[in-house]
C-alpha cells in the first residue's frame, strides 16, 4: 500500500469514528459468515472485512450516533449564532423576525459545519434581525443545498453585479447594441459585447447559478435608452453613471432572480478590476461612463 493510500485510509476510519463514536477494524473472521449484529454484508452476501470493535449492541451504537449529531447541531447553531453576535452593527432593529422564519433558519443551520458557510448563515441572522423580511425561507433553502462549487460561482458573480435601483434589482451588464437605421446599417461595431470569462465568470459559472435559479436563464434588454438620460448602478462602494449619446441603444445583461438578489447581499465584493476595465472600453464609444 502506498503512503498516499495509507494516508487517506487512516484519514477516512478518523472521520468514520468521529462520525459513529466507534473505531471501525478488520475483522478476525473475514471470509466466513457470521449471525453476528457487527457483521456487515454487501447485499446480504460477501462479508465486508471491517466492522465495529465495540460490546455494545447496534441499538446502543445507534443511539450514540444520535447523540453525537445532536452534539455537532448544537455546535453549529451556537457557533453561527456567536458569529451573529459579533458582527451585528449597533443600529436600530426595524422589527423582530418572524417566529416561523426563525424556526426555519435553525432548523436548516443547524446542519452547517463548514466555517465559510456558517458566516454566511450569520450575516442572514443579522441582516434578518436588523430588517425582518430581507430574507426569504426559499433562499435558506436554496443556501442549505449550496456546494462549495455553487458558492464560489456566487462569489465570482457577486464581483460582477450592479444594482439598479430602477428595478430594485442586481444585474450583470452584458454590452450594449444600437437599434437599426438606414444609416447604421453602414457603420461597423454598432453591437459591444463583455466576455465575462476574462472576468472570471466562466459560462459553466453561470450555467450552475441559473440551474439554482440564482440568474434568470435568458439575456435581458432593456427599453430603448435616451440620449443625455443618466442610468446609475451601484457597484459595491463604487457608483457608475452611463449616459447615452444618441438615441435608441439598448443595454443586456443578466438579471439576478428574488434568490439571487437576497443571496448577493451576503457576498460583499469590490468590482472585479478586469470587468471594470472591459465594461469601460466596451462602452466608451456610445456611453460617457462616470465613476463615482
Amino acid at each position: 500500500m502506498s503512503v498516499k493510500n495509507a494516508q487517506a485510509k487512516a484519514s477516512l476510519a478518523a472521520l468514520i469514528e468521529e462520525k459513529l463514536g466507534f473505531t471501525m477494524v478488520k475483522s478476525r473472521d473475514f471470509g466466513a459468515r457470521s449471525g453476528s449484529d457487527n457483521s456487515y454484508s454487501a447485499k446480504g452476501t460477501m462479508p465486508i472485512s471491517y466492522s465495529v470493535r465495540s460490546e455494545d449492541s447496534i441499538l446502543k451504537r445507534a443511539l450514540k450516533r444520535q447523540q453525537l449529531n445532536k452534539i455537532q447541531r448544537q455546535q453549529n447553531i451556537e457557533q453561527i449564532t456567536a458569529m451573529a453576535l459579533s458582527v451585528c452593527p449597533d443600529v436600530t432593529s426595524q422589527g423582530r423576525p418572524d417566529p416561523d422564519w426563525l424556526e426555519h433558519f435553525i432548523d436548516l443551520a443547524e446542519d452547517i459545519a463548514n466555517q465559510n458557510m456558517q458566516k454566511l448563515w450569520a450575516k442572514i441572522l443579522v441582516g434578518e434581525t436588523v430588517s425582518p423580511g430581507t430574507f426569504s425561507i426559499k433562499s435558506l433553502q436554496t443556501l442549505k443545498q449550496m456546494t462549495q462549487r455553487e458558492a464560489s460561482a456566487l462569489q465570482k458573480c457577486a464581483a460582477l453585479c450592479g444594482y439598479l435601483e430602477k428595478e430594485d434589482s442586481y444585474l450583470i451588464l452584458l454590452g450594449y447594441y444600437k437599434k437599426p437605421s438606414f444609416f447604421d446599417l453602414l457603420r461597423k461595431g454598432n453591437k459591444e459585447s463583455i466576455n465575462l470569462s476574462i472576468a472570471g465568470l466562466s459560462f459553466p459559472n453561470i450555467l450552475t447559478l441559473m440551474d439554482i435559479n440564482l440568474i434568470y436563464r435568458k439575456e435581458i434588454e432593456s427599453a430603448s435608452l435616451k440620449q443625455g438620460q443618466p442610468l446609475q448602478f451601484s457597484f459595491h462602494s463604487k457608483k457608475l453613471t452611463l449616459v447615452p449619446k444618441s438615441n435608441e441603444l439598448v443595454l443586456s445583461y443578466y438579471k439576478l432572480t428574488q434568490t439571487g438578489d437576497e443571496l448577493k447581499k451576503l457576498v460583499s465584493s469590490p468590482i472585479n478590476k478586469k470587468y471594470k476595465q472591459q465594461l469601460e472600453q466596451a462602452l466608451a464609444e456610445e456611453f460617457e461612463c462616470q465613476w463615482s
